[in-house]
Order: C-alpha cells, then structure tokens, then sequence
C-alpha cells in the first residue's frame, strides 16, 4: 500500500446509505473495491459507508457515484504508508454464526470447546466472517444442518473460502469453490490448509470450469456475490444443483432481495427462508 492509499466514509440515513450501496455495486468500474456498510449510531439512525479503493481510478469514480447521495457526507482519508490492512484484521472480534466460531490467528485462543472453529485470514480476500452477507451463509448453512447433510457444496465467489470450509469440517465428502480473483483462491486454498479442509480452489467466471462441471450435480450451492451476477448465474445454478438441492444467495441489499428471487421462482427455485442481518439480506431456496 503506498502513500497514496484513502479511504473513502460517507454518513448518512440508513435508506440512503443503501441506495448508495446499490449503486456501488451496480457500477462495473467497481468490481474490484472493498466496502462495507454498518449502522454507526442507531440512536440518530445513522448509517456509515466504508470504501478502499485499489486505485486512483477507483477513487474518482467512487466519489463521483457517492456525489449523487445529497444527504450523504462524504470525506476521503490518507492512509500511512503501512499494513492497514492486517492492522484493521488484527482489531476484529471473533464470529458466532450458530456452531461456527470465525476467528483469526490474533483470537485462537477465544474459540470456544462446543465450536465448529474457522480459522480464516482474510489478506485481500472477502469474507473475513464478519460481514453480513458471509454471517447470514454460515447462519442459514447452520440452520439447514440441523435436518441433513449436504455431500457435495459448491461455494460461487469464494473469496477466503469460509463458506466451503465451514461444509468441510461439517461432513462435507467434495467441496469446491470458485473466484475471479488469483489471489482470493491462493488465500482460500491456504486458509483450507490452516483448517484441514479437503476443499479445492479454482479461478473462474461462471460455472463451466472442468473442475466444477466435474463435481455436479451439487447438494448445495453457495454464492455470496453481488445482485446482478446472482440473477445471471440462476440458470447455470439450477444446472450445477440436483433436484431438490438447495441454494444459499447472498450479497444483496434488501432492495435487491425481490430483483434476485424473481429470476430463481422463474426457474422453478422456492423460498424457504430469508435472513436478515444489518442491511444485508440471505435467501435460501429449494430446486423444485
């Protein structure tokens, strides 16, 4: 990270901080920053978003998306000339999402006896566990494992590989998970290691690499990504899954949940439930 490094804050109401979301993650020149969304101050209703763009470029556009928010305040930090990164990992809390306890290497010692534990390191991947969208997975994978188990799991957008460990370590027999992004799968593959998940990592976009053709068809499908791949990949979903399989979508703002859901019921998807956590919304849906 060089000296030119900022990060980007905008506060506002909570409605318009997720129409701003939205609208980040709407814009493909886009695609490649990390940004989260937190309630900062439930008292006033106020709602914070946090974005780290890679470059210069990112930035411009970053601000000039945030711009069209009137109601959002928007300021731009210089970050030093360090890890910022590992600085901000080194502060999380661990993550109880039911059996599942999310923890880096700074908090092994906290992860209680009666745990599935994940050792996850994030370094430029998504998913540390701590983000709504792999909260809401992990709940509702949770959730389903009370009633069976599932033998073979595909993780779409895999970021760490939380997802496919976590079915890993819970009896999973073949898990198989997919990024665009080199280093996402290098960081998931070594977070596998930590583990001792047999869950195997491979650079893809969309479903047609020879590694996961080979896997199908699946008894589970995770994909923690965004609203407008979700509703792309909906039928080479229902192709990878079995009749009857489930799938678990996340990634989407509740605004976005109905946009999602319509392009699975018309493929023959139900809904069996739908989580909430933050402004962030799970969707767990049955192939008929």
């Amino acid at each position: 990270m060089t000296a030119d490094a900022v990060q980007i804050i905008a506060r506002g109401p909570r409605a318009e901080a997720e129409l701003a979301a939205a609208a980040l993650d709407g814009d493909p020149r886009l695609e490649a920053i990390t940004y989260s969304i937190i309630e900062e101050d439930e008292a006033k209703g106020a709602w914070r978003i946090d974005a780290f763009p890679a470059t210069p470029a990112d930035a411009a556009a970053l601000r000039a998306n945030l711009a069209g928010f009137a109601r959002l305040v928007t300021v731009t930090r210089r970050l030093a000339d360090a890890d910022w990164l590992a600085m901000a990992l080194s502060g999380l809390p661990p993550v109880r999402a039911g059996r599942f306890f999310v923890f880096g290497a700074h908090d092994a010692g906290r992860a209680p006896a009666n745990a599935v534990k994940l050792r996850i390191e994030a370094g430029a991947a998504f998913g540390t566990g701590h983000h709504g969208t792999t909260v809401g997975c992990l709940a509702a994978y949770d959730a389903l494992l009370k009633r069976r188990r599932f033998a073979k799991v595909l993780d779409v957008g895999a970021g760490t590989g939380v997802l496919a460990i976590a079915a890993a370590r819970t009896g999973s027999r073949l898990t198989v998970g997919t990024d665009i992004d080199p280093a996402s799968v290098r960081i998931a593959g070594d977070n596998a290691k930590v583990n001792r998940a047999k869950s195997r990592f491979v650079r893809a976009d969309g479903l047609a690499h020879r590694v996961v053709a080979s896997g199908a068809p699946y008894d589970l499908v995770f994909a923690n990504i965004l609203a407008r791949p979700l509703v792309a990949l909906a039928q080479p979903i229902r192709v990878a899954l079995k009749p009857g399989g489930t799938a678990i979508l996340s990634g989407l703002l509740h605004g976005q949940a109905r946009y999602v859901l319509a392009a699975y019921l018309a493929r023959g998807f139900r809904l069996e439930r739908r989580l909430r956590r933050d402004a962030w919304a799970t969707l767990v849906l049955r192939r008929g």
